[in-house]
């Protein structure tokens, strides 16, 4: 005899953001990884405003994204440091989401960027189902690739051509153009947050740094501090001119020459 299905169980839909674990309860690596996310998703968002007029767009840092159903379920995850998806609603049902579920949204992120705290390795194994290079290549299909060591002050960065990583070759800037993106990434030398460090960071396509919101009002207030400035230097130039008028008149007069006529 065929045993009946069981439709709360047999037919139970795969889990969405609200049900899977949001962490592995593993740590951030350093304190350098934060303050990295932060440097370029608040520089990034200007570009992404204007490209996703309507706002449809999400960020994770060092969020999971869910590829295969596991046991434990975090072990069918793997949080890049940074990615980003285009068209997708930033939230889901009203909520913010705890993880990005490909089997709920099927939208590959445009780039998925790894900080490597360790030598490198992890972030370049290719290893079938288990490595995260393999994994982002095989099956997550970002379209760029990036792995970032501040150890080294390098970025590199591959490209999914014909369903394999290529390797990209850096502009006369030293950058990595993502057109589809309207932006390039690159290592810059500074200070961000205290810190002196090698900081990956974005371009625009001409070659411009894009600023963050900090560095831009900073910007600002140099702009207005300079125009100030330049007003004040005009207004002493005005009062020595009068002031070099009115000495003049003055001679003229004890000269016995009227200056009106």
């Amino acid at each position: 005899m065929t045993s009946a299905i069981n439709l709360d169980t047999d037919l139970t839909p795969f889990p969405d953001h609200t049900q899977l674990p949001e962490s592995d309860g593993t740590f951030v690596k350093n304190f350098q990884e934060h303050p990295q996310s932060v440097l370029i998703t608040d520089s990034i968002k200007p570009i992404l405003q204007k490209r996703h007029l309507d706002g449809q767009y999400c960020i994770g840092q060092d969020c999971g994204i869910y590829w295969r159903m596991a046991d434990p379920p975090e072990k069918g995850a793997v949080a890049p440091d940074w990615f980003y998806v285009g068209n997708v609603p930033p939230l889901l049902d009203g909520q913010i989401r705890r993880s990005y579920v490909l089997w709920r949204e099927f939208i590959a992120p445009l780039i998925a960027l790894e900080f490597v705290s360790g030598d490198g390795s992890e972030e370049r194994d290719q290893t079938p189902w288990k490595g995260k290079f393999w994994i982002y290549e095989q099956v997550i299909h970002p379209a760029f690739y990036g792995i970032y060591e501040v150890n080294k002050a390098s970025v590199e960065v591959y490209e999914l051509i014909g369903g394999q990583y290529q390797l990209l070759t850096a502009n006369e800037l030293g950058h990595y153009p993502i057109p589809s993106l309207g932006a390039e990434l690159g290592i810059w030398e500074g200070e961000y947050q205290g810190a002196e460090l090698p900081w990956l960071r974005w371009w625009d396509l001409q070659g411009n740094l894009l600023l963050t919101g900090h560095e831009r009002a900073e910007q600002e207030s140099q702009r207005a501090e300079q125009e100030r400035q330049r007003a004040e230097q005009e207004r002493q130039r005005a009062e020595q001119e009068r002031q070099r008028a009115d000495r003049l008149m003055a001679q003229l007069r004890a000269l016995g020459v009227e200056p009106e006529a």
